[in-house]
């Protein structure tokens, strides 16, 4: 029986090289000359944590973030923006998380609109994944067409199809 997966994962590597790419812009603009602006990546928490002293500082370097992100293939979907927070002085923090894997909600929308369209394809949920069964390739495609003409809050990927 011929499958494939629906994933959303980030790869680490690319997305470590936006980051990178991001803080060599901020640091070189001139509205940031003299600040005490600091990007860090968690590889371990898939956390991005940006400190600055104001919101039109902050409103940048987030915007930095998601045009790096975009010219390297990542979907800015990907990022949970999180609150600000006050950190110490004047400072601005600001935590934003990577989601990997498909929750639980976006997961039950993909299967849902599966189903619905009436293709003889069997979808379900194993962890943070769907798994798509049926008995053509073509009608795999189909999903993958159908999957990628809605929004899921989400970025998907398509993997391990197998014949």
């Amino acid at each position: 029986m011929p499958t494939f997966d629906i994933v959303s994962k980030v790869d680490g590597q690319t997305l470590d090289n936006a980051i990178n790419t991001a803080k060599k812009e901020i640091l070189n603009r001139y509205d940031f000359n003299g600040s005490k602006s600091t990007i860090d990546l968690d590889k371990k928490t898939n956390v991005i944590t940006i400190v600055t002293e104001d919101d039109m500082r902050l409103k940048a370097i987030t915007d930095s973030i998601i045009s790096r992100m975009i010219k390297q293939n990542l979907d800015p979907k990907s990022l949970d923006q999180g609150k600000e927070q006050h950190a110490s002085g004047n400072m601005i923090r600001k935590e934003i998380a990577i989601k990997e894997g498909l929750d639980k909600e976006a997961a039950k929308k993909v299967v849902k609109k599966i189903k619905d369209s009436g293709m003889k394809v069997q979808p379900a949920i194993m962890d943070d994944m769907v798994r798509v069964t049926a008995k053509k390739i073509d009608d795999l495609q189909a999903v993958i067409s159908l999957c990628r003409g809605e929004d899921f809050g989400q970025p998907l990927q398509y993997i391990n199809m197998r014949a």
